[in-house]
């Protein structure tokens, strides 16, 4: 059996960067750590809120990396001659990938009492309407 290409379909001409974009998000895996909620806070606007309890604003990096949101923590080194008794709360490394459509944006992130908080926005382009001239041969 043959697989169907998405993008191979005679009417969906140039959309085959969308099978990509779906085989990278099915890639992203079901990792749960750190839990994280997603919301719309507008009618063009979401927010993404991760749980990171004991991370500062310089262990935490937020990028965009191919049309990706990534958010990357990492804790520093634990003092010397700290002894732990019982060891519950994750210091662990992590790294959360979401893909975002084309025109939604970032626009803004903070951390409140061990939330992260990623606002985006949705860019709402007016239609476009074009005429094609017919030229004769």
């Amino acid at each position: 059996m043959t697989k169907l290409s998405f993008g191979a379909h005679p009417y969906l001409l140039g959309f085959d960067q969308l099978e990509r974009l779906v085989e990278r998000t099915a890639k992203t895996g079901a990792e749960g750590y750190p839990p994280y909620n997603i919301e719309q806070s507008g009618q063009d606007s979401f927010r993404i809120t991760l749980a990171v309890a004991g991370f500062s604003e310089q262990d935490l990096a937020i990028t965009m990396e191919d049309r990706a949101l990534v958010i990357r923590g990492r804790q520093a080194d634990v003092e010397e001659g700290r002894v732990f008794l019982h060891r519950g709360i994750a210091a662990r490394a992590f790294q959360r990938s979401f893909v975002l459509a084309d025109g939604v944006d970032v626009s803004g992130a903070q951390i409140e009492n061990g939330l992260l908080h990623v606002d985006l926005t949705r860019a709402m382009p007016e239609p476009v309407i074009q005429t094609i001239p017919i030229e004769r041969k």
